[in-house]
């Protein structure tokens, strides 16, 4: 599938236009310049022609932002890997300094190339987008991201420069797992995902929300194949001020409903506090398998029985649902890194696999004769059949005479022994008790 940059100065409406292609509020949009920070990748379709786009940050110059040179390179990266380069810029400013160097490196990457001018919203703009032809890169398209108007014209000259496509594919990525990094801001949630593809994907600096976005990309390597899904941090409502912020943490908690396992960082010098066990319970919520990685552990003081003192603090906190695998990682040392690949794909394993009816009725039944529910004013419960029902995660129906009367302490010894008999580690079960 061909492959379209959006690449321009910072403000100038590439992610209004981005979205508008992909026909969905997938890019974060403010009037904040510098808002996109890493590659955002969507697909559009035009006349029957289908296409990827990838908005990029905004490109600037002799600047000292701990983040410019890192979107330099990413709007770098993106411009090398399009097979088409969407030019943007702004009717009311004209031409810019930015703007001309932007044409420059555009005419050094001999790509193809589109001009858009962005906010030509009324008549007379239109004669401000003229000066446009003064960059020399020929012909100017005219649009409004923000209401639609001209990008009919702009797709028409996009379709006619992509190179022929091949025989159409089905989408390779569809149904494959999908593992969600996520934790509060700056604890290497993008460090982690860097490390594990082997590439700067995505902008890491020493500032607290960085990642804005939720950004995902298709792993295949080691023998391992999914999507991996890296997030903004995550932080407590009344720290968040911005708009921007709030915005990136709807992305956070909407990528976590959408993932099948998520990975929690936690910062080993600061321990496991109340905003990541907030985020630890949205996971639980979601029904979602979890891998909690304490990063950063080169940074923590240690004696023999550190790792073990810890591990039992943290179970501790996740009480009741503790039965999930901690890995003990320094990703910027890259220290146990495919530990983390390794606990997430055998989580993954346990949360998607299917237990055969005879299997849980031939381990459970016996079980529960010698320690049956409790009798209630007088009635005696007795639970007949066992089964696990048709979910994405691991929920079991337990079939009796008076569904009613079995208590809360009595499912967690139900979840206790399925956990006992079968392997669910990381996995939150659901128990329900049904009329036979």
């Amino acid at each position: 599938m061909s492959l379209v940059a959006i690449v321009g100065r910072p403000n100038v409406g590439k992610s209004t236009l981005f979205n508008r292609l992909v026909g969905m509020r997938q890019a974060i949009v403010d009037d904040t310049a510098g808002v996109t920070r890493d590659r955002h990748y969507g697909r559009c379709e035009w006349c029957g022609r289908e296409f990827s786009v990838v908005d990029t940050g905004g490109y600037t110059t002799n600047s000292d932002d701990v983040f410019e040179s890192a979107i330099r390179s990413q709007v770098q990266i993106a411009i090398d890997e399009a097979d088409l380069v969407l030019f943007m810029v702004e009717a009311s400013t004209g031409i810019t300094d930015y703007d001309s160097e932007i044409a420059d490196i555009l005419r050094r990457s001999k790509k193809p190339l589109v001009v858009c001018v962005n906010k030509v919203d009324s008549g007379d703009k239109m004669f401000d987008a003229y000066q446009f032809y003064g960059l020399g890169l020929g012909e100017i398209y005219s649009v409004s991201a923000a209401n639609g108007s001209g990008t009919g014209d702009l797709l028409d000259a996009i379709v006619a420069q992509l190179p022929e496509e091949t025989e159409p594919e089905e989408d390779p990525h569809a149904g494959l797992p999908r593992i969600t990094i996520v934790g509060k801001p700056n604890v290497g949630k993008s460090s982690l995902t860097n490390a594990l593809l082997g590439q700067e994907r995505n902008i890491v600096t020493p500032v607290a929300g960085t990642t804005r976005d939720s950004i995902e990309t298709y792993y295949n390597k080691f023998g391992f194949e999914f999507m991996l899904v890296d997030t903004a941090g995550i932080r407590k409502k009344g720290k968040v001020h911005e708009d921007l912020e709030f915005y990136s943490v709807m992305r956070s908690i909407r990528a976590i409903e959408h993932s099948d396992i998520c990975i929690l960082m936690i910062d080993a010098t600061q321990g496991i506090e109340a905003q990541d066990m907030s985020i630890f319970n949205l996971i639980i919520r979601n029904r979602k398998g979890c891998v909690v990685v304490v990063n950063k552990w080169d940074l923590f003081v240690k004696d023999s029985n550190t790792m073990k003192e810890y591990t039992e603090g943290i179970k501790a906190r996740l009480a009741p649902f503790n039965d999930v695998p901690i890995i003990f990682t320094s990703v910027l040392k890259m220290q146990r890194i495919q530990d983390v690949l390794n606990a997430a794909t055998e989580v993954y394993a346990n949360y998607s696999q299917k237990i055969p009816t005879a299997r849980l009725n031939e381990a459970l039944l016996p079980i529960i004769d010698d320690n049956p529910p409790p009798a209630w004013k007088g009635k005696y419960v007795k639970i007949k059949y066992v089964t696990q029902l048709p979910t994405r995660f691991p929920a079991f129906a337990f079939f009796c005479n008076l569904p009613q009367y079995i208590k809360d302490p009595y499912k967690r010894y139900l979840e206790n022994q399925l956990r006992k008999h079968f392997n669910l580690k990381g996995c939150p079960i659901q128990i329900y008790c049904r009329q036979k």
